[in-house]
This record gives structure tokens, C-alpha cells and sequence, in this order.
């Protein structure tokens, strides 16, 4: 039997989400009061004004952009391949972003202008979604698009190595290594303008998939029956869940676990459908990402954590504990 939607979890998600943002944003090692952040906004440049509109206010913005494209994007992939493990990354799409934004290290184009590191996560996220359907093709099975995927996800993480390796420049390679740990920490108001017109186009493509993905649970030849033409309709999910984590990744770094971590908490309180699944998850991604950022200015304000590592750290018991589940429910 199918359980109903709670009415209550767009507005409880919702107001969590302000909340979140609101926390992130006054967390930091400069201390903010609420009296003091909005009587400075009036005072054009003052350090209140500056801290909040010049630091605060884009990194807050970022992590709620990135935790929602990964919540949105591990949704979607766990209702289009109908495995509850499945993830953002799984795909490929993920190390494809993050090896793009690598190049762009290793070779220096990172200096020459702002817009040059998102803008090579982009490409490589591009490339990958290219790269799944040369290889598994449009009209692929599941199993082909995880194939596809996990050799995707193989080679990225070795060319990744292999720049780490062959990098002369001790600057370079720790600059590489520190983003790939994720962080939205000295993120301008510039990352955020290159990121959104690719997060929105992504979120368009998997929000408007919503009926297919519902179709879809009662598996393909239910959905070509009720008129979806599966090999479009995944390929249209496929390309936006590129647009989204590459978007997310090329701004932010890896930022691991969300996707996977989330859509399993808001699961049992949507029902079975997975189009239902699809905006909770975007909001509770950027829930959590907020949250996690907001812990990692708190509980290491002099050597800041990386957000990446605060997901891992949350995201990997999880998964854990999710694997020894399936197994007994499995048994």
C-alpha cells in the first residue's frame, strides 16, 4: 500500500530552509548580530554591509544552490534507474565536472579570468553526458547507463590522478586537492551569476519529469504505455542532471553523500511516487548543505573544514547502514 504525502513537509521544508539560510549566513568567525546586520544595510560601506553582502551573503546563496541541484539531481536518478543507491555521481557526471575544473588547474587558465573554473567544470560535465551516449547510446537499459557510468566515473578519477601526479607546481596541486574536497567557502557574487542559468535550465529538465519517473515505477513497458517515449525521457533526465551537478560541481567542488543521503530521509514522507520525491529533495538538499556549511564555520573557525568532508562524514554511515538494511529487508 502506497502511503500519503504529509500536507505539512513543503512548508516544514520550506520554513527549515529559511532558517538554514539564515544560520549559514550570520556563522563565521566575524560575529554578526541580526540589530547589527540590518541597521548596517543601510550604511553602505560599513564592515557589517561588506561582511554580509561581499562574504556572507554569496556563500549562503551557493550552498543552497548546490545542496539543492544535488538533492533534485539524486532523486531523479533513483527513480530513473529504480535503485535507491543510486546517485549523482553515478552516472559519471560528477568526476567529468570535476576533471574539466582540474584541466583548467593544471594548465594555468584558471589565473587568466574568474570565469574560466566554472566554466571548465561545465565543459567537462558536457563532455561526460556526451560520453554516456556514445557509449550506452540513447535508447540504453539501465544496466548500460551504469556501465556506461561507473567507466565514465573510472576514467575521470584516474586523469584526476594522473594531473595530480605531473603537477609541477606545489601551488597548483594543492589548490586542486582542496577543491576537490568541496567548498563554497570565498565564493563572489560571479559564481553564483555563471552557475544558475545552467541550474535552472537542470532543474526545468528534472522537475518537468516528474510523470514519467511516476510511470516509470511500474517499469518501461507501463510507461510506454501510457505514451512516454522511455529513450527521450531518460535522455532528458539524463542531461538535466548534467546541467544541474555540473553546474553545482564546477562552483563548489565534489560535494558528496547529498544526493544520496537526502532523497532516503524525505522518502517515507512523500509516499512511493518518485515525481513527488523531486522538490522536497531540492529543498531538504539545500537544507542540509546549508546546515553542514554552517558547522563547518562553527566548529573550525581558524583552519575551516571542507564541506565536502562534513557530507562524507555524514553521508557515509549513512550509506553504510542503508547497504546492511537493504541486506536483512533482502534476507
Amino acid at each position: 500500500m502506497r502511503s500519503k504525502p504529509r500536507w505539512w513537509l513543503l512548508p516544514f521544508l520550506v520554513l527549515a530552509l529559511l532558517l538554514a539560510f539564515l544560520l549559514d549566513l550570520l556563522s563565521g568567525p566575524f560575529p554578526l548580530k541580526l540589530s547589527e546586520v540590518f541597521s548596517s544595510g543601510a550604511r553602505k560601506g560599513s564592515v557589517d554591509a561588506l561582511v554580509l553582502l561581499e562574504i556572507r551573503l554569496p556563500r549562503s546563496i551557493l550552498a543552497g544552490l548546490v545542496g539543492a541541484c544535488l538533492g533534485l539531481a539524486g532523486a531523479a536518478m533513483q527513480g530513473l534507474l529504480r535503485n535507491p543507491l543510486a546517485g549523482p555521481g553515478l552516472v559519471g557526471v560528477s568526476n567529468c565536472a570535476a576533471l574539466g575544473a582540474v584541466i583548467t588547474f593544471y594548465f594555468g587558465f584558471a589565473g587568466l579570468a574568474w570565469y574560466l573554473l566554472p566554466l571548465g567544470g561545465l565543459v567537462g560535465a558536457a563532455l561526460g553526458v556526451m560520453l554516456i551516449f556514445f557509449l550506452a547510446g540513447r535508447e540504453a537499459s539501465v544496466l548500460g547507463l551504469i556501465l556506461a557510468g561507473v567507466a565514465i566515473n573510472a576514467v575521470a578519477s584516474s586523469l584526476i590522478s594522473l594531473a595530480l601526479n605531473f603537477s609541477e607546481n606545489p601551488y597548483a596541486m594543492s589548490e586542486i586537492v582542496y577543491w576537490l574536497l568541496g567548498s563554497v567557502a570565498d565564493s563572489s557574487i560571479r559564481d553564483v551569476a555563471i552557475a544558475v542559468p545552467f541550474m535552472f535550465a537542470g532543474w526545468l529538465c528534472l522537475l518537468g519529469s516528474g510523470r514519467f519517473l511516476d510511470a516509470l515505477s511500474f517499469g518501461e513497458e507501463g510507461a510506454q504505455s501510457m505514451g512516454f517515449n522511455i529513450g527521450r525521457q531518460r535522455a532528458f533526465i539524463i542531461v538535466g542532471v548534467a546541467l544541474t551537478v555540473g553546474a553545482a560541481v564546477s562552483v563548489s567542488g565534489n560535494v558528496g553523500f547529498v544526493g544520496l543521503v537526502v532523497p532516503h530521509l524525505i522518502r517515507p514522507l512523500v509516499g512511493a511516487e518518485p515525481g513527488r520525491l523531486l522538490l522536497p529533495s531540492a529543498i531538504a538538499g539545500a537544507v542540509m548543505v546549508l546546515l553542514a556549511d554552517a558547522a563547518v564555520q562553527l566548529l573550525s573557525p581558524q583552519q575551516e573544514l571542507k564541506l565536502g568532508v562534513v557530507t562524507a562524514l555524514v553521508g557515509g554511515p549513512f550509506f553504510l547502514w542503508l547497504v546492511y538494511r537493504m541486506r536483512h529487508e533482502a534476507v
